[in-house]
């Protein structure tokens, strides 16, 4: 099928695009290409498993063609936007394949985000519609759905996923039960077509969307497939929401089919929950943030745990995993730990299975591809001496070559020729290791979301009782980092309380993890030569002991 390009998507230049064609890289599948293929060759074997649905292959193709079939009598087309905010059920499949047979783009949205992110997702992709859940862990995801669709007129439809065919569903909207038609010959997209759109952490003003197609996506997924060693044995647990891409693609949900193993969906991560599924589906391979990882480990080391004997692999990424924590996994849960490092954006590292101990708790990994192109450099561009820390930077073929419809955010994170800026201060050691140092721009990594402090800063310069404010990220042994306002109050006699700060940020609808841990009130800020706030200064306060609240 000839293909056209989706307005506002910066394509790879065409020398690069043959290139990776050339080397094999981009094979000119798609997405639905792949489940055909899969469902054709083990259509008995099983696809996806939740608590309430067991799909094989040949299910799941048929229910995605299906979908797409009723979601095109609906009026989706080719190049729509959808917003797509689904808990971790086996549905969420389903409807990404629907879509991506469609040619429809999914846009990706987390459970936790609320109002102040959906909003603004909403308007920067133009969505069409959003498919969402009723309720779910008492959150009416329904009703949030319906109060976006009235604030964003590109808004059309509100499909729900139901559980019950009697559950009360918001005035227009449909149960995506109606829409699971006889499957007929739908045309589909070019492998060269963006297939979706992700959201890159820590985005404030115009959200930064992440356009990724067939072909670089497909690629990422197979190298990850690869080095992670997955076959048609694998039961990849997803433990993290899906819509991240740690556990849609590295090798996630996305590298499980493509190796032709099984996705196993638990609604929460919590040990309780994810132990009893890791017995009752015999999981191999799950990918954990740090916290969740030593949640884990406590747990394991405590005893008395169900069966997890046929748990071989456990990631964790997200976030930097401290070694002491590292050195923990695997003798507490009895597996390999594979630390993982990457991006929405593109590039991602892993260690290798059969590393040595002390890369595989020292290090972040090395890219996956021999493709990958890393540099380390200065503030002004120049690659600094070897294992020296630096801003990494890096370009390759699923590393992407710009946002969608964003031209002031790739004028700050791209080079002039294509090269990413990750944000990332990183250390490149002789054996191609990554060691990472945190990050070079304001944003606070807590528990593996980024958090911008632009955006927390301006929800409270419109508290009543805060002149200013500053939000920095401190070291936290458990979240990695933890979220500091210093705030300076328009009347000393009025001293805002964290549960003051934490109250009024909640009801402006921001989503729990931006939550700040600490408020220290401050007569007035630090600043550097120049008269910027030093935020160098307000973390010394903080290593000084400066009382928080």
């Amino acid at each position: 099928m000839s293909s056209t390009v989706l307005p506002g998507f910066t394509p790879w230049p065409s020398a690069d695009a043959q290139r990776y064609r050339d080397l094999n890289c981009w094979t000119g599948e798609t997405f639905g290409d792949v489940l055909t293929a899969r469902a054709a060759a083990a259509p008995d074997a099983i696809a996806v498993v939740d608590d309430a649905n067991r799909w094989s292959y040949a299910e799941l193709d048929h229910r995605s063609r299906a979908l797409a079939t009723g979601l095109s009598r609906l009026g989706i087309r080719r190049h729509d936007r959808v917003l797509v905010q689904l808990p971790n059920r086996a549905e969420f499949v389903e409807v990404i394949f629907a879509l991506f047979r469609l040619g429809a783009l999914p846009v990706f949205c987390l459970p936790a985000h609320r109002q102040a992110e959906l909003v603004p997702i909403a308007t920067a992709s133009a969505a069409v519609a959003i498919i969402t859940c009723g309720t779910h862990q008492r959150f009416d995801y329904a009703a949030l759905a319906d109060s976006i669709r009235q604030q964003v007129d590109t808004l059309r439809h509100l499909l729900i996923v139901t559980d019950d065919s009697a559950t009360a569903l918001p005035d227009d909207a449909r149960d995506i039960a109606e829409f699971r038609d006889e499957p007929a010959d739908l045309p589909e997209p070019n492998a060269v077509d963006v297939a979706f759109l992700q959201l890159s952490g820590g985005s404030t003003g115009i959200p930064k969307l992440i356009p990724r197609t067939h072909d670089d996506y497909l690629y990422s997924v197979r190298r990850s497939a690869e080095v992670c060693e997955l076959g048609s044995d694998t039961v990849y647990l997803a433990t993290l929401p899906v819509a991240h891409n740690f556990p849609m693609s590295s090798p996630g949900i996305l590298g499980a089919l493509w190796a032709g193993g099984t996705i196993a969906m638990t609604p929460d991560p919590t040990p309780a929950t994810a132990f009893r599924a890791i017995e009752r589906f015999g999981v191999t391979i799950t990918g954990l943030v740090p916290p969740l990882a030593r949640l884990w480990v406590e747990r394991a080391e405590a005893g008395n745990t169900p069966d997890l004997s046929t748990l071989r692999v456990v990631q964790v990424g997200g976030a930097r995993c401290q070694e002491e924590l590292a050195r923990r996994v695997g003798p507490a849960l009895g597996v390999t730990l594979q630390q993982v490092f990457g991006m929405a954006e593109g590039l991602v590292c892993y260690t290798r299975l059969d590393d040595p101990i002390d890369v595989v708790v020292g290090t972040q990994g090395r890219p996956m591809s021999e493709h990958d192109r890393l540099a380390v450099v200065d503030d002004d561009g120049n690659e600094v001496p070897p294992g020296t820390d630096g801003n990494l930077i890096t370009h390759g073929p699923y590393t992407i070559r710009g946002y969608y419809d964003n031209v002031e955010a790739n004028a700050r994170s791209f080079t002039a020729d294509g090269w990413y800026r990750t944000g990332d201060i990183v250390n490149l050691r002789p054996d191609g290791n990554l060691v990472v140092g945190g990050r070079a721009g304001d944003w606070v990594n807590r528990g593996g979301e980024k958090v911008s402090a632009e955006e927390l800063e301006a929800h409270l310069l419109d508290h009543p009782d805060i002149r200013d404010a500053v939000i920095i990220g401190t070291p936290d042994p458990v979240l990695g980092q933890r979220i500091c306002a210093f705030v300076q109050p328009a009347d000393p006699a009025h001293r805002p309380s964290l549960m003051t700060v934490r109250t009024f940020i909640r009801e402006r609808g921001v989503a729990a993890w931006k939550m700040p841990d600490a408020v220290v009130i401050v007569d007035q800020f630090p600043e550097t030569g120049v008269g910027k706030t030093s935020r160098r200064d307000l973390r010394q306060l903080l290593a000084d002991g400066a009382h928080q609240n």
